[in-house]
């Protein structure tokens, strides 16, 4: 269904397989999950991320995702049947319109893949202000993507952009950790052992020692 959505409407998904494993794992290692009582997930697809969240969440937590894909939207509603998580048919520039509607505040944590490098230019810089304004004061947003065309938006919002990679993923995947805290105070990011950008070049040319730094 993934791939057959993704021939369909290809600036919607960005690639054509869901989220390996090893990609799911890296970017949730960055969540405290004791403390995260409200995550917010844009773009979960067929939920390779929302199920991995479901099963790391505390019972009293809450997950919100937002899916534009009506096919998606049915699949997940019929696949994913737990009291914690509601679906939502609406884009994530609607975040905060759709939090206040629920009757909560704001979000510890927001998990996007949407894929900024097809997403209309007048929809890039809203939805980022949009999530900014949704988080808590050191709430993070999580970004995996294909391409490095997220980055100028999330620096011009965010006070700190860490940047990570994952090569274990097909197509490999660059994660960009976001916060308004500063570097010694970065809230709700946790340390990830063997990130960072250092780290990431390194697994990188290792993995991949013939291929283009470009994604």
């Amino acid at each position: 269904m993934f791939a057959r959505n993704f021939f369909k409407y290809p600036n919607m998904l960005g690639w054509l397989l869901p989220s390996s494993r090893f990609l799911v794992g890296r970017l949730l290692r960055q969540v405290d999950w004791k403390e995260a009582r409200l995550i917010v997930e844009y773009g979960p697809g067929v939920g390779t991320f929302t199920r991995e969240i479901l099963d790391r969440m505390s019972p009293g937590a809450t997950l919100v995702v937002f899916e534009t894909n009506g096919e998606f939207v049915q699949f997940l509603r019929q696949s994913l049947r737990d009291p914690r998580l509601h679906i939502v048919h609406e884009s994530a520039v609607e975040v905060n319109n759709i939090l206040a509607g629920l009757g909560r505040g704001r979000a510890d944590y927001i998990i996007s893949g949407i894929p900024f490098k097809t997403l209309p230019d007048d929809l890039r810089e809203p939805i980022v202000r949009a999530t900014q304004g949704a988080l808590q004061p050191q709430g993070a947003f999580l970004v995996y993507q294909f391409s490095r065309t997220v980055l100028p938006y999330l620096q011009q919002v965010f006070g700190n952009v860490h940047q990570d990679f994952e090569p274990l993923n097909i197509l490999p995947a660059r994660l960009f950790y976001c916060t308004m805290a500063g570097r010694n105070g970065e809230g709700a990011l946790k340390a990830s052992k063997g990130s960072g950008p250092n780290n990431a070049a390194k697994n990188r040319s290792q993995a991949y020692p013939s291929r283009s730094s470009k994604a």
